[in-house]
Protein backbone atom coordinates (compact mmCIF):
# COMPACT_ATOMS: atom_id res chain seq x y z
CA UNK A 1 0.00 0.00 0.00
CA UNK A 2 1.33 3.44 -0.92
CA UNK A 3 1.45 6.09 1.78
CA UNK A 4 -0.93 9.03 1.34
CA UNK A 5 1.14 12.16 0.72
CA UNK A 6 0.53 15.26 2.83
CA UNK A 7 0.21 18.64 1.15
CA UNK A 8 2.51 21.28 2.60
CA UNK A 9 0.56 22.55 5.62
CA UNK A 10 1.65 26.18 5.40
CA UNK A 11 0.48 26.88 1.85
CA UNK A 12 -3.09 27.68 2.91
CA UNK A 13 -1.95 30.68 4.94
CA UNK A 14 0.10 31.98 2.01
CA UNK A 15 -2.82 31.58 -0.39
CA UNK A 16 -5.19 33.29 2.05
CA UNK A 17 -2.79 36.20 2.59
CA UNK A 18 -2.48 36.70 -1.17
CA UNK A 19 -6.25 36.62 -1.62
CA UNK A 20 -7.06 39.09 1.15
CA UNK A 21 -5.00 41.80 -0.56
CA UNK A 22 -7.71 41.83 -3.25
CA UNK A 23 -10.81 41.32 -1.07
CA UNK A 24 -10.06 43.48 1.99
CA UNK A 25 -12.17 46.48 0.81
CA UNK A 26 -15.24 44.21 0.64
CA UNK A 27 -14.54 43.00 4.17
CA UNK A 28 -14.37 46.61 5.36
CA UNK A 29 -17.78 47.36 3.84
CA UNK A 30 -19.21 44.22 5.49
CA UNK A 31 -17.94 45.29 8.93
CA UNK A 32 -19.42 48.79 8.50
CA UNK A 33 -22.82 47.32 7.62
CA UNK A 34 -22.81 44.85 10.50
CA UNK A 35 -21.89 47.43 13.15
CA UNK A 36 -24.33 50.09 11.89
CA UNK A 37 -27.77 50.14 13.52
CA UNK A 38 -30.27 50.82 10.77
CA UNK A 39 -30.36 50.25 7.04
CA UNK A 40 -27.54 51.27 4.73
CA UNK A 41 -26.74 50.09 1.23
CA UNK A 42 -23.42 48.70 0.04
CA UNK A 43 -23.12 51.61 -2.38
CA UNK A 44 -23.75 54.21 0.32
CA UNK A 45 -21.19 52.69 2.69
CA UNK A 46 -18.57 52.41 -0.05
CA UNK A 47 -19.03 55.92 -1.45
CA UNK A 48 -19.22 57.47 2.03
CA UNK A 49 -15.99 55.78 3.10
CA UNK A 50 -14.18 56.80 -0.09
CA UNK A 51 -15.44 60.38 0.16
CA UNK A 52 -14.48 60.76 3.81
CA UNK A 53 -11.25 58.79 4.01
CA UNK A 54 -10.13 58.12 0.45
CA UNK A 55 -8.80 54.83 -0.88
CA UNK A 56 -6.96 54.16 2.39
CA UNK A 57 -10.30 54.12 4.19
CA UNK A 58 -11.38 50.88 2.53
CA UNK A 59 -7.94 49.38 3.12
CA UNK A 60 -7.90 50.26 6.82
CA UNK A 61 -6.74 47.25 8.81
CA UNK A 62 -5.04 45.45 5.90
CA UNK A 63 -1.98 44.59 8.00
CA UNK A 64 -4.24 42.95 10.61
CA UNK A 65 -6.14 41.13 7.90
CA UNK A 66 -2.92 39.69 6.47
CA UNK A 67 -1.75 38.73 9.96
CA UNK A 68 -5.08 37.01 10.53
CA UNK A 69 -4.63 34.93 7.39
CA UNK A 70 -1.02 34.13 8.32
CA UNK A 71 -2.15 32.74 11.68
CA UNK A 72 -5.77 31.62 11.45
CA UNK A 73 -5.81 30.27 7.89
CA UNK A 74 -2.39 28.65 8.19
CA UNK A 75 -3.53 26.65 11.22
CA UNK A 76 -7.02 25.70 10.00
CA UNK A 77 -5.91 24.70 6.49
CA UNK A 78 -2.73 23.07 7.77
CA UNK A 79 -4.47 21.01 10.44
CA UNK A 80 -7.05 19.86 7.90
CA UNK A 81 -4.34 18.74 5.44
CA UNK A 82 -2.45 16.77 8.10
CA UNK A 83 -5.54 15.12 9.60
CA UNK A 84 -7.04 14.32 6.19
CA UNK A 85 -3.82 12.63 5.08
CA UNK A 86 -3.75 10.54 8.25
CA UNK A 87 -7.38 9.47 7.90
CA UNK A 88 -7.64 8.95 4.13
CA UNK A 89 -8.03 5.23 3.24
CA UNK A 90 -4.73 3.76 2.04
CA UNK A 91 -6.43 2.20 -0.97
CA UNK A 92 -7.04 5.69 -2.40
CA UNK A 93 -10.83 5.66 -1.99
CA UNK A 94 -12.43 9.02 -1.08
CA UNK A 95 -12.92 9.95 2.55
CA UNK A 96 -16.62 10.13 3.56
CA UNK A 97 -17.99 13.67 3.59
CA UNK A 98 -19.00 13.33 7.24
CA UNK A 99 -15.33 12.71 8.14
CA UNK A 100 -14.29 15.77 6.14
CA UNK A 101 -16.85 17.87 8.01
CA UNK A 102 -15.62 16.64 11.40
CA UNK A 103 -11.95 17.27 10.53
CA UNK A 104 -12.71 20.70 9.07
CA UNK A 105 -14.75 21.72 12.14
CA UNK A 106 -11.99 20.63 14.52
CA UNK A 107 -9.32 22.38 12.44
CA UNK A 108 -11.39 25.57 12.33
CA UNK A 109 -11.68 25.59 16.12
CA UNK A 110 -7.90 25.21 16.42
CA UNK A 111 -7.26 27.98 13.92
CA UNK A 112 -9.27 30.67 15.66
CA UNK A 113 -7.20 30.43 18.84
CA UNK A 114 -4.20 31.47 16.75
CA UNK A 115 -6.05 34.10 14.71
CA UNK A 116 -8.40 35.77 17.22
CA UNK A 117 -5.97 38.51 18.38
CA UNK A 118 -5.39 39.72 14.82
CA UNK A 119 -9.12 39.44 14.15
CA UNK A 120 -9.92 41.79 17.06
CA UNK A 121 -7.44 44.37 15.73
CA UNK A 122 -8.76 43.93 12.19
CA UNK A 123 -12.40 44.60 13.15
CA UNK A 124 -11.48 47.68 15.20
CA UNK A 125 -9.25 49.15 12.48
CA UNK A 126 -11.93 48.61 9.83
CA UNK A 127 -14.62 50.11 12.05
CA UNK A 128 -12.43 53.12 12.96
CA UNK A 129 -13.10 55.04 9.77
CA UNK A 130 -16.81 55.48 10.50
CA UNK A 131 -16.28 56.81 14.05
CA UNK A 132 -15.74 60.44 15.12
CA UNK A 133 -12.05 61.30 15.44
CA UNK A 134 -12.23 61.45 19.23
CA UNK A 135 -13.59 57.90 19.47
CA UNK A 136 -11.14 56.20 17.12
CA UNK A 137 -8.63 53.65 18.36
CA UNK A 138 -6.10 54.93 15.78
CA UNK A 139 -3.95 51.82 15.58
CA UNK A 140 -1.05 52.45 13.18
CA UNK A 141 -0.75 48.78 12.22
CA UNK A 142 -1.53 45.31 13.55
CA UNK A 143 1.47 45.26 15.90
CA UNK A 144 0.58 48.65 17.38
CA UNK A 145 -2.98 47.41 17.80
CA UNK A 146 -1.90 44.23 19.59
CA UNK A 147 0.39 46.22 21.90
CA UNK A 148 -2.20 48.91 22.65
CA UNK A 149 -5.00 46.46 23.43
CA UNK A 150 -2.73 44.42 25.70
CA UNK A 151 -1.46 47.52 27.53
CA UNK A 152 -4.83 49.23 27.99
CA UNK A 153 -7.30 46.36 28.29
CA UNK A 154 -5.16 43.38 29.24
CA UNK A 155 -4.23 40.26 27.24
CA UNK A 156 -7.72 38.80 27.66
CA UNK A 157 -9.11 41.55 25.40
CA UNK A 158 -7.27 39.98 22.46
CA UNK A 159 -9.65 37.06 22.77
CA UNK A 160 -12.81 39.16 22.88
CA UNK A 161 -15.51 37.45 20.85
CA UNK A 162 -13.83 34.04 21.03
CA UNK A 163 -17.02 32.24 22.20
CA UNK A 164 -18.79 33.50 19.05
CA UNK A 165 -15.73 33.04 16.88
CA UNK A 166 -15.20 29.35 17.64
CA UNK A 167 -18.51 28.12 16.13
CA UNK A 168 -18.11 30.60 13.26
CA UNK A 169 -14.62 29.30 12.53
CA UNK A 170 -15.84 25.72 12.65
CA UNK A 171 -18.67 26.51 10.24
CA UNK A 172 -16.56 28.55 7.84
CA UNK A 173 -13.96 25.80 7.67
CA UNK A 174 -16.68 23.26 6.92
CA UNK A 175 -17.90 25.52 4.11
CA UNK A 176 -14.58 26.66 2.70
CA UNK A 177 -12.53 23.48 3.12
CA UNK A 178 -14.72 20.38 3.53
CA UNK A 179 -17.28 21.59 0.97
CA UNK A 180 -14.48 22.54 -1.44
CA UNK A 181 -12.97 19.09 -1.05
CA UNK A 182 -16.32 17.44 -1.71
CA UNK A 183 -17.27 19.79 -4.56
CA UNK A 184 -13.92 19.21 -6.25
CA UNK A 185 -14.39 15.45 -5.94
CA UNK A 186 -17.77 15.83 -7.68
CA UNK A 187 -16.65 18.24 -10.42
CA UNK A 188 -13.64 16.06 -11.28
CA UNK A 189 -16.10 13.44 -12.52
CA UNK A 190 -16.96 15.77 -15.42
CA UNK A 191 -13.90 18.00 -15.93
CA UNK A 192 -10.16 17.54 -15.97
CA UNK A 193 -8.29 18.98 -13.02
CA UNK A 194 -7.46 22.61 -13.71
CA UNK A 195 -8.44 26.18 -12.95
CA UNK A 196 -12.06 25.61 -14.09
CA UNK A 197 -12.45 22.84 -11.51
CA UNK A 198 -10.86 25.01 -8.83
CA UNK A 199 -13.10 27.96 -9.69
CA UNK A 200 -16.37 26.00 -9.69
CA UNK A 201 -15.51 24.10 -6.52
CA UNK A 202 -14.43 27.21 -4.62
CA UNK A 203 -17.50 29.15 -5.81
CA UNK A 204 -19.75 26.50 -4.28
CA UNK A 205 -17.64 26.41 -1.14
CA UNK A 206 -17.76 30.20 -0.71
CA UNK A 207 -21.54 30.25 -1.01
CA UNK A 208 -21.92 27.42 1.50
CA UNK A 209 -19.58 29.14 3.94
CA UNK A 210 -21.50 32.44 3.77
CA UNK A 211 -24.89 30.80 4.40
CA UNK A 212 -23.51 28.84 7.35
CA UNK A 213 -21.62 31.63 9.07
CA UNK A 214 -23.44 34.92 8.54
CA UNK A 215 -25.59 34.91 11.74
CA UNK A 216 -22.57 34.02 13.87
CA UNK A 217 -20.43 36.57 12.02
CA UNK A 218 -22.83 39.41 12.87
CA UNK A 219 -22.72 38.49 16.58
CA UNK A 220 -18.93 38.13 16.49
CA UNK A 221 -18.36 41.49 14.78
CA UNK A 222 -20.56 43.40 17.23
CA UNK A 223 -18.93 41.74 20.22
CA UNK A 224 -15.41 42.55 19.01
CA UNK A 225 -15.90 46.19 18.09
CA UNK A 226 -15.75 47.46 21.68
CA UNK A 227 -17.00 47.21 25.24
CA UNK A 228 -20.70 47.96 24.63
CA UNK A 229 -21.58 44.27 24.80
CA UNK A 230 -20.54 42.09 27.74
CA UNK A 231 -21.34 38.63 26.39
CA UNK A 232 -22.53 36.65 23.39
CA UNK A 233 -26.00 36.50 24.94
CA UNK A 234 -26.12 40.31 25.27
CA UNK A 235 -25.24 40.72 21.59
CA UNK A 236 -27.74 38.07 20.54
CA UNK A 237 -30.56 39.67 22.53
CA UNK A 238 -29.75 43.17 21.24
CA UNK A 239 -29.56 41.99 17.63
CA UNK A 240 -32.78 39.96 17.94
CA UNK A 241 -34.64 43.13 18.94
CA UNK A 242 -33.87 44.50 15.47
CA UNK A 243 -35.65 41.55 13.86
CA UNK A 244 -34.50 38.16 12.53
CA UNK A 245 -33.05 39.67 9.36
CA UNK A 246 -30.58 41.62 11.51
CA UNK A 247 -28.60 38.39 11.83
CA UNK A 248 -28.10 38.50 8.06
CA UNK A 249 -27.07 42.15 7.92
CA UNK A 250 -24.32 42.55 5.40
CA UNK A 251 -25.11 39.17 3.79
CA UNK A 252 -24.61 40.38 0.23
CA UNK A 253 -21.25 42.07 0.89
CA UNK A 254 -20.30 39.07 3.04
CA UNK A 255 -21.07 36.76 0.11
CA UNK A 256 -19.41 39.14 -2.33
CA UNK A 257 -16.33 39.17 -0.10
CA UNK A 258 -16.25 35.54 1.01
CA UNK A 259 -16.85 34.03 -2.42
CA UNK A 260 -13.95 35.90 -4.12
CA UNK A 261 -11.84 35.30 -1.00
CA UNK A 262 -12.56 31.57 -1.18
CA UNK A 263 -12.05 31.43 -4.94
CA UNK A 264 -8.77 33.37 -4.87
CA UNK A 265 -7.48 31.45 -1.86
CA UNK A 266 -8.04 28.09 -3.55
CA UNK A 267 -6.83 29.22 -6.97
CA UNK A 268 -3.63 30.57 -5.41
CA UNK A 269 -3.33 27.50 -3.16
CA UNK A 270 -3.74 25.06 -6.04
CA UNK A 271 -1.03 26.96 -7.98
CA UNK A 272 1.23 26.84 -4.92
CA UNK A 273 0.64 23.09 -4.65
CA UNK A 274 1.98 22.70 -8.17
CA UNK A 275 5.04 24.79 -7.36
CA UNK A 276 5.57 23.02 -4.03
CA UNK A 277 4.31 19.41 -4.46
CA UNK A 278 3.42 17.09 -1.55
CA UNK A 279 6.23 15.66 0.48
Amino acid sequence: MSQVKTQRWYLGGIGGSMAVCFTHPLDTVKVHLQTHKGKRSIYKVLTSTLKTNGIMGIYSGLSASIMRQATYTTVRFGAYEVLRARNTPQDGSPMPFSNKVAIAAFSGACGIFAGNPADVVNVRMQNDMRLPVGQRVAYRNVFHGLYTITAREGPAALFRGLPANIPRSMLINVGQVACYDQAKQFVLQYLEDGIAVHFLSSFMAGTAATVLTQPVDVVKTRLMQGTEYKSVFTVFRSTAKEGPLAFYKGFIPAWVRLSPQTILTWVFLERLRILFPPK
